[in-house]
């Protein structure tokens, strides 16, 4: 019966760090676009000229960013499930 519990609470904290894994890549990836959008901004502000080569580049970082986001909490989810 004492195995039955242990691999019943194993299993709840994997769950929990499966959760917390999916959390802190969504945070990290709110703050590295936070801050390419800031540092795009200063870049702008420091040479007009230049802002459409840098608004295309800041929104290539932005979407590589969201894809390894993505990629991270689809492996959670599939983490969970299997």
């Amino acid at each position: 019966m004492a195995i039955l519990e242990a691999a019943a609470a194993a299993a709840g904290i994997a769950k929990l760090g499966i959760g917390l894994g999916a959390g802190i890549a969504a945070i990290g990836a709110g703050l590295g676009i936070g801050k390419i959008g800031s540092s795009a901004m200063e870049a702008i502000a420091r040479q007009p000229e230049a802002t459409n080569d840098i608004r295309s580049n800041m929104i290539v970082i932005a979407a590589l960013i969201e894809g390894v986001a993505l990629f991270a909490v689809i492996v959670c989810l599939l983490m969970l499930f299997l």
